[in-house]
């Protein structure tokens, strides 16, 4: 098997990615099991994020690598918090204060879409010329009342119109197969078997 690092210490994105990219041999190792310590994001773009990330990893272990940076964007706010959805409501992150501002930031607002965007980044090393980009995106609404158990984030709030369920209350089998991280790792997986 072909290893690459993850760009990440998220171990749920690392037992997902494990689990879809062995479908293309490729064993996917956590970055901490390198000590490479995260990168920064100080970028306002969710494939620059991505890349430097990537990057970064890439040139600390002499590795291929693969990052990605995801967030929601909601039309009424301008697309906002898009990059900074994991710190909306300050530091340290915090899923309960970047739900309060959201649903404060939305209130009189009747235009309700919002999408999650996931970017992957894999760089075969630290200098590739050509990184491999994909892109998933969900689309959905935002709720003011948050309903379901499951999932993390923004997930209560966020309705999937077609379902008349929130990103909460589906299972992780149909999210993955309608998620915006879902989408962009069968793009990935699709490039990787073309032997890219």
């Amino acid at each position: 098997m072909k290893k690459i690092v993850l760009a990440s210490g998220n171990p749920g994105k690392l037992r997902e990615f494990a689990q879809l990219l062995a479908t293309c041999d490729f064993e996917v190792l956590p970055q901490s099991a390198f000590n490479v310590p995260e990168a920064d994001e100080p970028h306002c773009t969710f494939v620059e994020n991505a890349l430097a990330k990537a990057r970064h990893a890439a040139q600390l272990t002499g590795m291929p690598a693969l990052a990605d940076d995801s967030g929601l964007c909601i039309a009424a706010l301008g697309g906002a918090p898009g990059v900074y959805s994991a710190r909306y409501g300050g530091e340290p992150k915090s899923d309960e204060r970047n739900n309060q501002k959201m649903v404060a930031a939305l209130q009189g607002q009747s235009d309700r879409r919002a999408h999650y965007v996931a970017v992957l980044v894999f760089v075969r090393h630290a200098d590739d010329p050509q990184p491999i980009v994909v892109e998933g995106e969900w689309h959905g609404e935002i709720i003011d009342t948050p309903r379901g158990a499951g999932g993390f984030g923004y997930d209560p709030y966020f309705l999937v119109p077609d379902l008349k369920q929130t990103a909460a209350e589906i299972s992780a089998e149909e999210k993955n197969k309608r998620s915006h991280r879902g989408k962009a790792l069968a793009l990935l997986i699709e490039r990787l078997k073309q032997g890219a």
